[in-house]
């Protein structure tokens, strides 16, 4: 059996600049990854199957198709041929929620099938198939701190911030990404900043937090919890919603945050991590 981590992905920072022709926008945006996630595994089998386990899974209940069996289709196709599987998705994030979680399903099949069939992860071939599935698969493939250009599939790897304390906050309400980004008013305010990556976050900025508050004004209610926590450094939405984060120095803080928020929405998925 290959046990393959998908880690959640947040973005420090989402500067949209340009509606494109081909109905993308175009973006600068600071990709990182907790030590937290779904987990995927594959192990071969007579005939292929595929179940989803997990907090989440009644969310993907009844799916006849989604990225993980779209990235295995596609890397068949492309990338090399391998025995039918059986693959488990443990499902513990949740779903439309800005964490690129189907995205980072997805690469986690990518690299598990390549890790069965012998291919390094920057082979072309499987960047292209990354690419093909959709705008935040190459970042999650990658799994680094990256600045995405682009749609977000253009990445350049700098240096993180390994261990940094996050909360991350979900209200309990989905998001449709199509919408937020059609919310977005228009204006491109610049890109972004140079700098370390925790200071260039904060100097950022998230474009697509005021039309997503708009959908669900729940995100603005996260994000006033964790803007008023002690010690919190930073606090934003990331992608296009509706999980917000807040970083900290101190992972006691981030625990005394989660603590006070827990006690007051009791019904709002958190988790405590860091910056891996």
């Amino acid at each position: 059996m290959i046990v393959e981590p998908a880690p959640a992905k947040l973005n420090l920072a989402l500067h949209v600049r340009a509606r494109r022709d081909d109905g993308y926008h175009e973006l600068e945006t600071l990709f990182v990854f907790v030590a937290h996630g779904d987990v995927l595994s594959i192990e071969d089998a007579d005939t292929p199957s595929f179940a989803v386990t997990g907090p989440f899974a009644k969310a993907l209940a009844g799916e006849g198709d989604n990225l993980v069996l779209r990235a295995e289709r596609a890397f068949r196709e492309s990338v090399a041929t391998l025995p039918p599987l059986a693959v488990t998705l443990d499902k513990r994030l949740p779903v439309a929620s800005g964490m690129g979680g189907g995205s980072a399903d997805a690469a986690a099949m990518l690299r598990a099938m390549a890790r069965r069939a012998g291919v390094a992860n920057d082979e072309p071939r499987l960047v292209a198939v990354a690419e093909a599935l959709g705008s935040d698969v190459p970042a999650c493939l990658l799994g680094r701190t990256a600045i995405g250009r682009g749609r977000g599939e253009a990445l350049t790897s700098i240096t993180g911030a390994p261990g940094v304390p996050v909360l991350l906050v979900n209200p309990g309400v989905a998001v449709s990404t199509a919408s937020v980004f059609a919310g977005w008013d228009g204006i491109d305010r610049g890109g972004l900043p140079a700098g370390k990556l925790i200071a260039a976050a904060i100097a950022g900025r998230n474009d697509l937090e005021p039309p997503a508050r708009t959908i669900a004004p729940e995100i603005g209610d996260v994000l006033d919890r964790l803007s008023a926590a002690p010690g919190a450094r930073l606090a934003r939405m990331s992608g296009s919603g509706a999980t917000c984060f807040a970083l900290f120095d101190r992972a006691a803080d981030r625990a005394a945050a989660a603590r006070t928020i827990r006690s007051v929405e009791p019904d709002w998925w958190m988790l405590e991590s860091e910056l891996s």
